[in-house]
């Protein structure tokens, strides 16, 4: 057998369960179903046959969870910041334990390819650990003086908050919103993405296996327009943290605006990958290959536009098209793909209706631009050359394996076009030109800049971007900042003369 024969049998054993015993909702510690008795299917982008029936839960299964995460609250807040960190080490550890099992779920829930999510568990269990370490110190803040009073400010948790996850890496950006929360003291409602339910379920079996209270942490499986809708508006979730597409993120604050529920929103992307003439072409390819044919397309930092300085757009376009045209499309769990199915048929037709509208507006595709096979949602790594920053493909989020080439004259137009988007999320900058470096990164429109290199994450430094790609910031202290309140107390340091009326 090959080493894909493997990884299937093995995944058709982690399956099993999730095939007997469905997916359902996880409330107060218990495992029940929605209670209208409504399921829906998830089905495997690898070959669009069932995996699993999930309960479709609505406003009474999310009303039942925050009552769960506000009966839950006032032990989990009060439990010492260090007895919850021991907590939260003992969950990235289980975890570890599980990430075969996590990695093989995902790889057939999502369809992203297993060279990329063997490595979603080890992410997850880096973000319990990295804030369970900050959970002693997340209630700390800072004293000030002044001669007759002295100021003390700390955090201490909002209440149970509600995490909305999407479809794309589930496993980890779950993690990324969740492992904050339960650091900073918070109890949590969470719905993932109905196209990716898989995952969520080991989570939170996962943490109460290793001493995480019942009630702490809530998942209720369903669709926006019911679930997602009353955990928006439920006037007992203090804060929404969402990660998905910018109009939905539009109405989750619409629907919270009654109860003045504080938001934190990680939303889209159209990431430029500017290269400059003077840049390191053989890196700076490689990198912008990387960051849009990895994990499929489908992250919002992808580099989803290529700018190349014209004297070299013809040689970057060329080798872009090489790398594309020589990368592996095929089943998630095989060790040497890299591109694997698009989650869902409604999101391959999306991507596809991209390749039309290409050639429309007058756009090359240099390479790609079709569907892989006849079964399952594959479609091939796809390059567009020939393009203007006001086509479709440079304006609007296509996320898949998909990138528009286009070229500009100097550094000035590169700065027009990288900003000329509605979105503000990631920029790439390539040039061995210091104070270019600097002149651009100081005026290019977004919340997050690499020069000369792809995304490396660091989790102490703030992630998140500006106009249509977000508002708020994760990592480090600034994901307490969100799940936290900051609070003032003053004290007399010297008797003061209170002011008489009347």
């Amino acid at each position: 057998m090959s080493k894909l024969d493997d990884n299937i049998a093995a995944a058709r054993g982690y399956m099993a369960r999730f095939a007997a015993d469905g997916v359902m909702n996880h409330i107060g510690g218990e495992n029940v179903p929605a209670a209208s008795g409504e399921t829906f299917h998830t089905i495997s982008p690898v070959d669009l046959k069932p995996l699993a029936k999930v309960a479709r839960g609505g406003a009474e299964d999310i009303d039942r969870a925050v009552a769960a995460a506000k009966a839950a609250f006032p032990a989990w807040s009060r439990t010492p910041s260090a007895e919850r960190r021991k907590i939260l080490i003992k969950v990235a550890e289980a975890i570890e334990a599980r990430a075969e099992e996590i990695a093989f779920t995902e790889c057939m829930d999502t369809g992203q390819a297993l060279r990329f999510m063997s490595k979603a568990a080890i992410r997850g269990a880096a973000n319990f650990r990295f804030f369970a370490d900050q959970a002693p110190y997340a209630e700390d803040g800072a004293v000030t003086r002044t001669p007759t009073q002295m100021n003390t400010t700390s955090k201490r948790p909002i209440g149970p908050v509600g995490v909305i996850t999407p479809w794309n890496t589930p496993f980890m950006l779950s993690t990324w919103k969740i492992a904050p929360a339960l650091a900073a003291g918070c109890t949590v409602v969470h719905k993932p993405a109905e196209f990716s339910p898989m995952t969520a379920k080991l989570l939170v079996e996962i943490a109460e296996e290793a001493g995480l209270p019942k009630g702490v942490l809530n998942t209720v499986n369903g669709f926006g327009e019911d679930a997602g809708k009353r955990l928006t508006e439920h006037p007992d979730i203090k804060a929404i943290a969402f990660v998905g597409e910018s109009r939905t993120g539009s109405m989750i604050m619409r629907q919270g605006a009654e109860t003045l529920k504080r938001v934190h929103f990680e939303l889209g992307g159209k990431n430029p990958v500017i290269v400059f003439d003077d840049a390191d072409l053989e890196q700076a390819v490689d990198a912008a290959a990387f960051m849009i044919y990895s994990l499929n397309g489908e992250r919002c930092t992808s580099s989803s536009r290529l700018l190349v300085q014209a004297g070299i757009y013809d040689e970057v376009c060329t080798r872009v098209a090489e790398v594309a045209s020589r990368i592996k499309v095929g089943h998630p769990l095989d060790p040497e793909t890299v591109v694997g199915p698009l989650i869902h048929p409604e999101h391959e037709a999306k991507v596809l209706s991209y390749f039309e509208a290409a050639r429309n507006e007058g756009a090359t595709i240099a390479a790609g631009g079709k569907k892989v096979g006849d079964t399952g949602c594959y479609v091939a790594p796809t390059l567009f050359t020939n393009a203007t920053n006001d086509m479709t493909i440079a304006q609007e989020e296509i996320f898949g394996p998909v990138l528009t080439a286009i070229p500009f004259k100097d550094e000035d137009e590169a700065l027009s076009l990288a900003n000329d988007v509605q979105y503000g999320l990631a920029a790439y900058l390539w040039t061995n030109d210091l104070n270019r470096a600097i002149r651009m990164t100081d005026n290019l429109d977004a919340g997050m800049m690499w020069v000369n290199s792809e995304n490396i994450r660091h989790l102490p430094t703030p992630f998140g971007g500006v106009k249509a790609s977000g508002i708020g910031r994760d990592g480090g202290d600034w994901s307490f900042d969100f799940y936290m309140e900051t609070v003032n107390v003053s004290f007399p340091r010297a008797p003061h003369k209170t002011p008489k009326l009347g």
